[in-house]
C-alpha cells in the first residue's frame, strides 16, 4: 500500500502541490488524472522519492518513504516513467535485466536468477518472444510491454506508471492497460497510473484521484469523481455522460457548442 497525506511542494515560489492526500492499497488501481499542469507527475514523483515534498509523508506499507536508502526505495517501487528516446542500442532481455539491477550489490555480474526473473517478466507480460530483438526495433506498445517487464524484474508489489498509453494507438492503449489491471488484480500489486483519456480511467481503475491546480478535486470510484458537476469546471468543457451495461462513457464538446439541445447531460 502505498498512501501520502498533506503532500506540499514547490519549484521556487510555485506551489505546484498543496496538500495531497492519496490512498493506494494492494490490489487495486488508482488513475490520477487531471489537466496538463495540475501536478500529476510532480505528485508521482513524490511517492517513488524523486522528488521530496516541502511537508507532509509518503508512506510505503506503513514505513516512511524518507527514511528509506535509494535501493531500498528500488526494491519496493519499480516505475515506469515516459521514455524521451528509444534509440537504445539494448537487446530486449538486457532492457528487462536492469531491472535486477536493486537486487545486485556494486558491480556483480547477472547470475542464473536475475535471467530467471527476467524470462518470467516478459513471459508475464506476453513479450518473451521479443526477448533478443533490439528494443529500439520494437513497436510503441512493445516497447511499454517491454519497460512494464523490467519493472517487474525488480520484484516489487508498487508499480507506479506515467501515462503508459501516450502516443499509442487504440489497441495497445487498452492492451497496456489491461496488463496494468491483472498485475494489481491478480497479482496483488498497487497500482498508481497518470492517465489523460478518462475513459480509460473509467473503464480500468479503480479509483481516480482528481487533480487540479495542485489540489484534488475529488477522490473516489470513477462512478463518483468522473461526472459533470466535477469535470466541467476543472477542464472547461461540457461534459457529457452515458450509462452502458458495462460501465460508462464521456464525451466532450466546448461549452459554445454544448447547447441543451445538442448536449444534453445522460445519468
Amino acid at each position: 500500500m502505498i498512501s501520502a497525506s498533506g503532500i506540499r511542494f514547490s519549484y521556487g515560489q510555485r506551489e505546484v502541490l498543496d496538500a495531497v492526500d492519496l490512498d493506494a492499497p494492494h490490489g487495486q488501481v488508482l488513475g490520477l488524472v487531471g489537466p496538463n499542469g495540475s501536478g500529476k507527475t510532480t505528485l508521482l514523483r513524490t511517492l517513488y522519492a524523486s522528488l521530496r515534498p516541502r511537508t507532509g509523508a509518503v508512506l510505503i506499507d506503513g514505513e516512511q518513504l524518507g527514511g528509506l536508502s535509494a535501493r531500498e526505495v528500488a526494491r519496493r517501487v519499480a516505475v515506469v516513467v515516459q521514455e524521451t528516446s528509444g534509440d537504445l542500442p539494448l537487446l530486449v532481455s538486457d532492457m528487462v535485466l536492469l531491472g535486477r539491477t536493486p537486487h545486485r550489490s556494486g558491480f556483480a555480474r547477472r547470475g542464473a536468477d536475475d535471467e530467471r526473473v527476467a524470462a518470467a517478466a516478459l513471459a508475464q507480460v506476453g513479450a518473451l518472444h521479443l526477448a533478443d530483438k533490439p528494443f529500439d526495433g520494437l513497436s510503441g506498445g512493445e516497447r511499454q510491454r517491454v519497460l512494464i517487464a523490467r519493472a517487474l524484474a525488480q520484484e516489487t508489489s508498487h508499480l507506479l506508471l506515467d501515462e503508459p498509453t501516450n502516443h499509442l494507438d487504440v489497441r495497445y492503449q487498452h492492451e497496456v492497460l489491461d496488463l496494468a489491471r491483472q498485475l494489481a488484480v491478480d497479482g496483488g500489486h498497487t497500482v498508481i497510473v497518470i492517465l489523460h483519456d478518462l475513459n480509460l480511467a473509467a473503464s480500468y481503475c479503480d479509483r481516480v484521484l482528481l487533480l487540479h491546480h495542485g489540489s484534488v478535486v475529488a477522490s473516489g470510484t470513477p462512478d463518483h469523481v468522473l461526472t459533470a458537476e466535477h469535470l466541467e469546471p476543472v477542464y472547461e468543457v461540457a461534459v457529457r455522460r452515458l450509462d452502458l451495461d458495462d460501465g460508462f462513457q464521456l464525451a466532450f464538446r466546448p461549452r459554445r457548442l454544448a447547447t441543451h439541445r445538442t448536449f444534453e447531460r445522460i445519468h
